[in-house]
């Protein structure tokens, strides 16, 4: 079995690739559940809906979040009363969201509705959130506000300088059924290229959870997010020095460096092999710049091999 420690669209961009060449039922995939945000009374789960609409074949193709062949008539009907347009919904989205948030009124655990939505879509890949309890991702601006990470993310576009984030929450919150077990059960750990503060940082912060992957048995390779220098996407360049860490395939490593047994890095970051091995941490390049699934699965193979070679090294 396969776990894959997830968020975002990297993610789920990772995920598409990975179930090219593993049989998805093999694939269990922890998302994180830090960038949760309840929008006109509904629960909204950003990088649960992000992986499930790209595994199901229904994402926006050029947004690569949010559903293909979307309409926004709810929404617009909501600006007429005057409601907040920062956090648009299509009517399709709405949907999964009505249906979340009745369950969830309803006692059921996040997860239990998590599979329930995974398996409408026909998706075979197993989801888990990381926690059913509550766990919000704050983001603390150097002008003094405190902000859900949607809001710094969204209606911010991340403009603001950050001074720290805060999975809060986190010291209280158990993992979800089944995330400890499928983590020590596993064959390989992969940590997808999402970012590592907002997406990985609110799975690991967890302790059960970061303890499990420190003591599986499993090899735990990870994908960088930093191409050059550069983010692919979102807005790890703007966070990361807000836990101590270079923005760099490099500086990426050494943050994750107790947790790492294998790192890959993109072509363009081949000179950082060599010192990524000096931390410890088996490292290979290659093109991780996912613009097709067969690049992303191509990034798998490479991400399984190195596994192969750190379970051969240990033996």
């Amino acid at each position: 079995m396969v776990v894959v420690l997830a968020g975002g669209v990297g993610g789920a961009r990772f995920l598409s690739g990975l179930v090219r060449i593993v049989a998805p039922a093999e694939v269990t995939a922890i998302v994180n559940v830090g960038d949760d945000v309840d929008v006109s009374g509904l629960r909204v789960c950003p990088d649960l809906d992000t992986i499930t609409y790209r595994l199901a074949g229904v994402v926006h193709p050029s947004q690569q979040w949010g559903r293909d062949h979307e309409s926004f008539v709810v929404s617009g009907e909501l600006r007429r009363f005057g409601h907040p347009d920062w956090f648009t919904l299509g009517d399709r989205d709405l949907a999964v969201h009505l249906h979340r948030t009745l369950r969830l009124r309803q006692g059921a655990p996040l997860s239990r509705v998590t599979d329930e939505i995974r398996r409408a879509f026909g998706v075979e890949v197993r989801l888990l959130p990381a926690t059913d309890d509550p766990l919000t991702t704050t983001v603390t601006t150097r002008d003094g506000r405190t902000l859900g990470f949607q809001e710094y993310w969204v209606r911010e576009r991340a403009a603001p300088e950050v001074d720290h984030v805060t999975a809060v929450g986190a010291d209280d919150a158990q993992p979800a059924p089944g995330v400890v077990e499928a983590i020590e059960d596993a064959d390989v750990v992969l940590f997808a290229p999402s970012n590592p503060v907002v997406s990985l940082g609110p799975i690991l912060a967890v302790e059960q959870i970061r303890s499990a992957v420190a003591r599986t048995r499993a090899p735990v390779v990870g994908v960088s997010p930093i191409i050059g220098g550069r983010v692919v996407l979102g807005m790890a360049d703007r966070l990361l020095p807000s836990v101590g860490a270079e923005v760099s395939a490099t500086g990426v490593a050494r943050h994750l460096a107790d947790l790492l047994d294998g790192w890959i890095v993109d072509t363009q970051d081949r000179d950082a092999v060599d010192t990524i091995r000096g931390l410890g941490i088996e490292c290979q390049a290659t093109d991780t710049m996912m613009d097709d699934p067969g690049i992303a699965g191509a990034l798998a193979s490479t991400c399984l091999d190195v596994a192969s070679r750190v379970r051969g090294a240990a033996a």
